[in-house]
């Protein structure tokens, strides 16, 4: 792990969890909490997030609703899904519509939560390293393919 905490952003309808989530987890990671989906849109345009944990049953903007919009605009950070429901149709339509990489449940353990952000951390570093180096081997083929051109014309 590296000297900088890793940013991670809760977003859940009840304030009493914002306030614990943040009381149990400020001192491990750089913590941001967000009542509703719509002020989560706000800290991601503000600052980079690395982890973002949901509560799914909210009102105006379910977490799978929050996680399908944010894709497109924000596509690397790990989502993950909690809720106190054991709701099947709401964990498929996560994965499928949210790409999620976890799903926990309500009541939280702190152990299992940090373990869960853990893996998701360095699930991000390697898909960060992957797209390094997918972006250097696409300008490798650029260039080969500029220089083959060049001996085909010569």
């Amino acid at each position: 792990m590296t000297s900088e905490k890793i940013s991670v952003l809760y977003v859940d309808d009840e304030e009493n969890n914002l306030v614990s989530f943040k009381a149990a987890f400020r001192i491990k990671y750089k913590v941001f909490t967000a009542i509703s989906g719509t002020d989560a849109l706000k800290i991601l345009e503000e600052h980079p997030i690395v982890i973002i944990i949901t509560d799914q049953r909210m009102p105006g903007m379910t977490g799978v609703d929050f996680l399908g919009q944010i894709l497109e605009k924000y596509p690397d950070p790990m989502r993950i899904l909690l809720t106190g429901y054991a709701d099947m149709v709401a964990i498929v339509e996560a994965i499928n519509k949210g790409k999620i990489f976890h799903y926990l449940t309500k009541p939280w353990n702190e152990d299992e939560v940090i373990s869960v952000i853990n893996a998701a951390y360095q699930k991000y570093l390697e898909n960060k390293l992957l797209k390094e180096t997918n972006d250097k081997l696409a300008v490798s083929n650029d260039q080969l393919e500029f220089m083959l051109r060049q001996r085909l014309l010569s």
